[in-house]
């Protein structure tokens, strides 16, 4: 069994966007420069948006955190996000998830140039990337291929099955795999949460992606002998015995599962820190393509 390390290969990957970084430098060019927008001050948010600041810092990005208030109005956010569409100094910026109940999300998304978009969310990436052409690819797929890729996992004609549809984790893996290239080429079923015969199904699958939501749901007698499984569940779990009043759970099983597989992510370590590298590597991107 061999662990994906999510961890080591995102600072393989920042460490080869570092060196491009000290060409670009070298060279007199402008470094990428990526923006973040908080709203509100969501703990979990907070955590994740200063943990993207400092991964720019270690790779020489410029970065820009813009902080709002939770009582924002929609329209004070949308001007926001007009500023940051014009702003030339920008290659791509982020909105960072969830937002308060009363902004529409999706108006907000749909705002985004779809340019500077390198979170991948907006429709005109999510169908460029459909159609096999450049796009910004959600982070978390984009970080899940370049670990089936680093790592040689066999994916060609294999049978994945992912279970979860969002559109920012579930869809566009179940497109990726099924498309050409070095981590493509696999027969893909996509169940969720209406799916009726769902151990049945991960019990024939090569490789499983898990996007569930749900602690520890795949369990050892759902997977095969072999078989490959992705974790990109992330659930705070309570737990007394903790210093920090909780533990962080995937949607896998891991002790037990792991006895059984070939490759497995770990949870956390595994897809979470590949994440925040291909968000740096979408930034990267929009940098060059500008030129």
């Amino acid at each position: 069994m061999i662990v994906l390390d999510g961890k080591k290969t995102a600072q393989e990957i920042k460490e080869e966007i570092k060196l491009k970084v000290t060409a670009m430098k070298g060279r007199g060019e402008r470094v990428p420069h990526l923006a973040a927008v908080l709203v509100g001050n969501d703990g979990a948010s907070l955590t994740y948006v200063g943990s993207k600041v400092r991964s720019c810092e270690q790779i020489g990005f410029e970065s820009t955190l813009i902080r709002l208030e939770e009582d924002i109005t929609e329209e004070a956010l949308m001007q926001e996000i007009h500023k940051l569409n014009n702003d030339d100094t920008l290659d791509g910026f982020i909105v960072q998830l969830p937002l308060p109940k009363h902004i529409n999300e999706e108006r907000v998304l749909l705002a985004i140039d779809p340019k500077k978009d390198v979170d991948g969310f907006h429709p005109a990436n999510f169908g460029r990337m459909a159609l096999d052409l450049d796009a910004f690819i959600p982070a978390t797929p984009f970080g899940i291929m370049q670990l089936l890729e680093r790592y040689k996992v066999p994916t060609s004609g294999k049978h994945c099955v992912v279970v979860g549809r969002s559109h920012i984790v579930g869809r566009p893996i179940s497109i990726l795999m099924s498309q050409k290239g070095p981590a493509g080429d696999a027969t893909v079923t996509v169940a969720h949460s209406r799916t009726q015969n769902l151990a049945e199904l991960t019990r024939q699958a090569d490789i499983v992606v898990m996007a569930l939501g749900i602690p520890e749901y795949l369990t050892a007698n759902m997977v095969k002998e072999g078989a490959t499984i992705i974790d990109v569940g992330i659930t705070r779990v309570t737990d007394d015995s903790h210093p920090k009043g909780y533990v962080i759970k995937g949607d896998v099983a891991f002790d037990e599962v792991a006895k059984k597989a070939s490759f497995i992510t770990p949870v956390p370590g595994g897809v979470g820190p590949m994440t925040i590298a291909m968000l740096l590597q979408n930034t990267l991107l929009a940098r060059e393509w500008r030129d």
